[in-house]
């Protein structure tokens, strides 16, 4: 009966490093996701106000489309990247944060 016992307590305390672990890995994978996010909003509002501050300077109307073209077009870019990277992050997280039940798992199925 001890022996049962202390198995149960051994799976437990098993079970519940596996959770602390896990969650380790997900505070640190939201963190840096809320980090990258955080940068890629300083940047495009940085870019905006340098827009407008253009547009305001600008001497012609065909200045201004230029102006506005390129802005479309680094915008666009740096959309595209940022996106990508914190889609690369979320990928990052749910592997970081599955690994330590993959431990579980293998030696519940014994592979």
């Amino acid at each position: 009966m001890l022996k049962n016992f202390d198995d149960v307590q051994k799976l437990s305390k098993d079970n519940l490093d596996v959770a602390m672990n896990s969650f380790g890995a997900m505070s640190k994978g939201l963190q840096a996701i809320a980090v990258e996010v955080a940068d890629y909003s300083k940047k495009s509002f940085e870019e905006g106000s340098a827009t407008v501050e253009k547009l305001l300077g600008a001497r012609s109307f065909e200045k201004a489309i230029e102006i506005q073209s390129d802005y479309a077009k680094t915008s666009y870019e740096g959309f595209v990247a940022g996106a990508t990277r914190i889609g690369e992050l979320y990928a990052d997280l749910a592997k970081e944060a599955y690994k330590p039940f993959e431990v579980v798992v293998a030696k519940t199925t014994g592979k």
